[in-house]
Parts: structure tokens; C-alpha cells; sequence
């Protein structure tokens, strides 16, 4: 089976329906930085809730500021609203395709930590490299959650479509592959989000459950440059037509 691991995004959708489920790993140390979240959130002490979310006005926290646990819930590959889930569109797919992200997605959530598509959170804010009080999001689930990760990724190939700092919640120690996409001869940068979720939805539509079947995958606009191979890792480097 093929695993596609990939990022969050910055902005979520608010709202949600979904009932509450066990989430990856079942690990009881994820409530440890869920409580540090839920505490500055749920205080007075708007310094440091802006200073978490990664805003200046309080107003533009006050989406934000509920109690994570009583929170309405929603998958996570629904949850996330940014360039890479706009160009999923995840709304758009049928149940089948919606079905396959979320049993065979891996979200690196800056809360929540590894996600499976499906998972069911809550609404949150959690700015890209900050802090959760005393922990530091990545390096707290690189070092609690990578033997749950190794023993789930065992038996799968895994595309590895993460943005390099998601990277840094866990080390791949298997096989696995990896895309860059030029145009022009240039590595795209802030629009490389957009070709994942193309990317992303690719392997959905065509329900592919191998990386054989991903290298014989054709994806509009894109086509195979070249590809490297050094050590565990293979990269794919598509040209953007």
C-alpha cells in the first residue's frame, strides 16, 4: 500500500460534525502538549495566546480561543484550508476518492502532531515553528511518535509530499520518494504547495497503491525531468509545462 505523507496549512475551516475517534498512535503523550495549548488559550493573557497563534489583533484570535476538547470536530484533510487543499479540493471528490486521503494520508499537524486523513480534531492556531509553552511541537512527536511511525510505514511505500520543516517531526528510515518541481529550470517555491495538492489528488483519483503504479501516473502540467537517487531517498523532478 502506498502512504502519502504531507503538511498542514497555516488557516483552518471552523465549524464541524464529526464525533470524536481515536486518533494516530493512540499515544496518552499527546495530551500532555494538548493541555499546555488549552491552558494559554483558556487564559487571560492575550500576550502570549497572540504570540502562539502568530497574530497581532485580538480580534483575529477569536476564532481560535475555545476549549480544545469540547471543540466541534472535523477531518483533518477537511480541516485544513491553504494552497495545497484548495488545489485537492477535496469537496469536489467523490466518496470512493475521499475515502483513500483519508486512510492513506498522514497530516504533520503543528498541535496535533501525525494525523491520519480522518482524523477528527478541532479548530486551532498554532503558527508554523512556535512554541507550545515548554515544547517545541516537532521535536516533542519526532521523539514520541517515530516508533509508532516506523512500525505503521512498515508494510507501505511512502511518497513523501511534507514541506521541508515537517520534515523535522519525523526521519524516514525506509525507502521512500520524494518531488521537486521546477519552471523554467527554477525550484518553485511558495507554489509548490499547489502541485502537491495536484499531486495529492492524483494519486486519490487514480486510487494508486504503489509507487509503480505513481512513476506510470500521468499528472497535467507536469512531466519527469529527471530523478535522483541518493541513499533511502528518490526524488522526482517534474518540469511545471
Amino acid at each position: 500500500m502506498l502512504k502519502i505523507l504531507f503538511s498542514p496549512a497555516e488557516n483552518k475551516k471552523s465549524g464541524g460534525n464529526k464525533e470524536k475517534k481515536e486518533l494516530f498512535g493512540s499515544h496518552g503523550s499527546r495530551d500532555i502538549i494538548l493541555n499546555e495549548y488549552n491552558s494559554i488559550v483558556r487564559s487571560d493573557d492575550m500576550q502570549k495566546i497572540k504570540e502562539l497563534f502568530g497574530l497581532k489583533k485580538e480580534n483575529d484570535c477569536e476564532p481560535y480561543i475555545a476549549d480544545i476538547f469540547s471543540s466541534p470536530l472535523m477531518c483533518a484533510i477537511e480541516r485544513y484550508d491553504g494552497v495545497a487543499y484548495d488545489y485537492l479540493d477535496f469537496g469536489s471528490l467523490s466518496i470512493k476518492t475521499q475515502e483513500y486521503l483519508k486512510s492513506n494520508t498522514i497530516i504533520f499537524s503543528n498541535l496535533y502532531g501525525p494525523l491520519l486523513g480522518g482524523d477528527t480534531i478541532a479548530n486551532y492556531k498554532v503558527k508554523q515553528g512556535n512554541s507550545i509553552g515548554r515544547y517545541a511541537p516537532d521535536k516533542f512527536y519526532k521523539e514520541r511518535f517515530s516508533y509508532q511511525l516506523d512500525l505503521y510505514l512498515s508494510s507501505s511505500e511512502i511518497l513523501d509530499l511534507r514541506a521541508g520543516y515537517y520534515e523535522n517531526f519525523y526521519e524516514i528510515k525506509k525507502p521512500h520518494t520524494t518531488l521537486k518541481f521546477l519552471k523554467e529550470g527554477k525550484v518553485v517555491s511558495h507554489w509548490a504547495k499547489a502541485y502537491r495538492g495536484l499531486v495529492l489528488k492524483a494519486v486519490a483519483l487514480n486510487n494508486i497503491n504503489s509507487l509503480e503504479e505513481f512513476m506510470r501516473m500521468e499528472i497535467e502540467t507536469l512531466y519527469v525531468k529527471e530523478i535522483l537517487k541518493r541513499g533511502l531517498k528518490t526524488e522526482i523532478i517534474y518540469e511545471i509545462r
